[in-house]
């Protein structure tokens, strides 16, 4: 993996795991919370792993479907595409 790949990688994922951490400190204090739509679109964005380990950490979103069924099913996927193109990649060279 390049650089630039893994450094997208960890601030997109360190972002939305501070983001989930925001988000559930709001909840609790019935402060102004982050969109739904904009925390998927982190996951979606690269940000899965950050997000479940967010759910899993601060139990936040975890009886909500959409975030219970997208996050696991985005990690997997991400983590197949990461494995088959640098597997592909490898290979090429």
């Amino acid at each position: 993996m390049d650089i630039a790949t893994a450094s997208y990688l960890v601030v997109i994922n360190l972002l939305t795991f501070f983001l989930c951490w925001r988000d559930k400190s709001a909840a609790v204090h019935g402060r102004w919370r982050i969109p739904e739509r904009v925390l998927l679109f982190l996951t979606v964005g690269g940000g899965s792993l950050g997000m479940l380990a967010g759910m899993k950490t601060f139990h936040h979103k975890t009886k909500d479907s959409r975030f219970r069924l997208t996050v696991p099913v985005v990690f997997i996927a991400e983590t197949v595409f990461l494995i088959v193109f640098y597997l592909n990649l490898n290979a090429r060279v």
